[in-house]
């Protein structure tokens, strides 16, 4: 049985890649290559097979080997990793989609994946902006709203087709979770900030109780306690399977968190953290990365109102790892690469920004050894840029994800989504979070 399962995690692992791409080799020429984990090489080349990266070098080491080999000569232009956002909305948007329900502020056994639309344009206007790996998410109207989903930005008949899979063939993804004000309304939802984390602390023991029961009950499915989905993936979180992404914008509310995740001893990356630059120290130091959003709730969100440009360098400093994310469609993903820049001008270091976007984003997924940076053996996931990431000038050219090419910006269809405005494509309905329930 070990092996059966062993054999068919490899065949699902393979399938995964081999979906998207023919089994010829191209390689990409004289482009300023980045690879993020290495200095940038100038004049470069990129090499993809099967849709992996086979070779990454200096064009003085190129060696065409084979007459089969394809080539596209990248002169003055630029590539890099595909961007990955650690916190993203896209397919969910509408009432209903994103898991905002009134029925309990505690639901972690909810799968985002159940409610993802496809078809959505928001995907499109993603690969268009150079996205290739998502986080997506449900809203932050409960203490927890259900588990996160890992997705490659890629073709699809069905979500399954987008899914990254780990070792054994099970989707990847973390759990979201959140306090603050977004959480808080009426009973049974909590009205304060202490009874949020009263509740929270509760819902852990009970998943601590739980795993002990089954523990105990070893092999034998007659001492087993009767199945619970809610406390089944919070013991996840325990054993550490699964990260919590966890929504915080005040410095109490990260406080907060960074206790109950001390207490609980489980995993945790902190999102938007308005206020994470007051408190920089303390998140370094209990080693949570931090995925920054600079810009917040259109209209103004009174929780971030400190939110600051230079809390990324902040947060760098004090030794903390950054990443930055769309929150789309509070941000459109067509203009993550200025997330970054931004953070730059408030002194940002480049080489932190580029990784924020990469290599950084990929730990906090625990995706970091398939992506996030060029290197032979990873997935050939990648960008051509026409510029510098970070000008405003630069048009995003090329997105490759497993090696296929899913955006083309001199295709009239594909430059539609990067030009035109959140009507290209699908008509849609933004979703806002909980604002979809009659509050905010």
């Amino acid at each position: 049985m070990t092996l059966l399962l062993t054999l068919l995690a490899a065949v699902l692992n393979m399938s995964e890649s081999a979906m998207a791409h023919p089994g010829h080799k191209e390689a990409f020429l004289n482009a300023r290559v980045i690879p993020v984990n290495s200095p940038a090489i100038e004049p470069g080349y990129l090499i993809i097979e099967n849709g992996k990266i086979v070779e990454v070098g200096p064009m003085s080491q190129w060696v065409q080997d084979s007459p089969a080999i394809k080539t596209r000569d990248c002169t003055g232009q630029t590539i890099m990793p595909g961007l990955i956002c650690t916190h993203s909305h896209i397919g969910i948007q509408g009432k209903g989609g994103g898991g905002a329900d009134g029925s309990t502020p505690i639901q972690p056994e909810v799968r985002i994946l159940d409610t993802i639309d496809i078809n959505n344009a928001g995907f499109r206007r993603a690969l268009a902006g150079g996205l290739t790996c998502l986080n997506i998410m449900p809203g932050s109207g409960h203490l927890s709203s259900g588990q996160t989903a890992y997705v490659k930005v890629r073709p699809a008949k069905q979500v399954e087709d987008m899914l990254i899979l780990d070792a054994n063939g099970k989707p990847m993804g973390g759990l979201k979770m959140a306090n603050g004000t977004n959480p808080q309304r009426d009973a049974p939802f909590p009205g304060t900030r202490a009874k949020s984390a009263a509740l929270v602390r509760q819902a852990f023991m009970d998943a601590q109780d739980y795993q002990r029961k089954m523990d105990l009950a070893g092999d034998d499915p007659d001492k087993r306690p009767d199945r619970n989905l809610k406390l089944e993936t919070l013991a996840e979180v325990l054993r550490g399977e699964r990260v919590v992404h966890h929504h915080t914008h005040r410095h109490d509310d990260i406080l907060t968190v960074l206790r109950l995740a001390d207490e609980f001893d489980f995993r945790v990356v902190l999102h938007h953290v308005s206020d994470g630059w007051k408190v920089a120290d303390e998140i370094a130091e209990a080693g949570a990365p931090c995925s920054i959003i600079l810009i917040d709730s259109p209209g103004g969100k009174q929780e971030a109102v400190d939110l600051a440009y230079d809390t990324g360098r902040i947060l760098d400093e004090a030794g903390a790892l950054v990443a930055f994310h769309t929150d789309d469609l509070i941000t459109d993903s067509r203009w993550f690469r200025r997330m970054p820049a931004l953070a730059m001008r408030a002194g940002l270091d480049r080489q932190t920004a580029l990784e924020s976007l990469t290599i950084n984003a990929a730990k906090m997924l625990d995706l970091d050894h398939r992506i996030g940076s060029l290197e032979p053996g990873k997935d050939a996931d990648f960008i051509i840029l026409d510029g510098d990431p970070f000008s405003i000038y630069t048009n995003n050219l090329a997105t490759f994800v497993d090696g296929k090419q899913v955006f083309d910006l001199s295709d009239p269809d594909d430059r539609l989504y990067a030009v035109g405005g959140m009507g290209a494509g699908n008509p849609m309905r933004p979703y806002l979070c909980c604002i979809d329930e009659g509050h905010e």
